[in-house]
Order: C-alpha cells, then structure tokens, then sequence
C-alpha cells in the first residue's frame, strides 16, 4: 500500500531539512535547518515555522492530539534548545526533530492504537521537561545579571 501524499512531502522535506549531507568520511548526516540554525535566533525560529508544516500534514492524514502533541514537542525542544549559543547548534545536528515527526507519523499510520498511549505519556514527560529547562535558563539568566550588576557597582 502507497503511504499517503501527505507522508510523501513530509518524507521528503524532512530529509532535506535533517539529513541531506554527509560529513566526508562519516556517517554524521545534517540537512538544511542544522545550518539556518547558525543564523543566532532567527535561523531556530523559521526551523520550527518550517517544522509546522508536519503538524499541517498529521493534522490532515487526521493524526490523533497526543501524536500531534508529541511531534509539536518535537518542534520546542529543537527551537528552545537551538536558541542556547552553540550548544543549541551542536544540538540541532543531533537532535532531527523532522525526522522524528516523520518516524512519528508512519508509526501511528502502521499501528494506529499502540503510539496514541506512548506518545501521551511522552508528551506529559517532555513538557515537564521542557518547563524545568525554561526554568533553568531563567535562573541562569537572572544570575548573569546579578553578577554583571555585582561587577558594574565594585
């Protein structure tokens, strides 16, 4: 059976936008959102406005909220993460959150009741995650202040 069109163009771009070069003499493979990902915030921000062309995609192959969920998950982590300076960019060659949203899709599409419970408790996890790494680069932030505040007034 022929996955559906929709599958197709996610297949495609995620390939472009994760894998489509190689490292001469490895196997580490990165695609065009690891390099727009250099370009200090703006380039994380249109990788994840490009990203939400697949959950434009899951949302008409009729995917259910929790794989929807999931795969926007997908999209923060490698948005929120890609904003930290070179961390982030070490990262984004890492992480492939379109590949992931891809694999994502065809799996609910190959078993569709098995992913809806694994992905509920994923996102449930991640977003908890997610919140104690937002917390975390608060705290960071409000301590850098205080220590440039600390050195401007000695």
């Amino acid at each position: 059976m022929k996955p559906p069109r929709g599958l197709e163009h996610l297949t495609v771009l995620s390939y472009l936008l994760d894998r489509a070069f190689r490292i001469p003499g490895t196997q580490w493979r990165f695609g065009i959102d690891a390099l727009i990902g250099l370009i200090p915030g703006l380039g994380d921000i249109v990788g994840s406005l490009v990203g939400a062309y697949s959950l434009w995609i899951a949302r008409q192959l009729g995917a259910p909220v929790a794989v929807q969920a999931r795969m926007l998950l997908n999209l923060a982590v490698d948005g929120i993460v890609g904003l930290v300076p070179i961390l982030g960019d070490v990262f984004d060659f890492a992480f492939k959150a379109h590949s992931r949203n891809q694999a994502l899709l065809a799996q609910w599409l190959q078993s569709p009741h098995q992913i809806q419970r694994s992905s509920l408790a994923v996102v449930v996890g991640g977003m908890l995650f997610l919140l104690a790494l937002l917390c975390a680069a608060a705290w960071m932030l409000v301590s850098a202040l205080q220590w440039v505040i600390a050195l401007l007034q000695s």
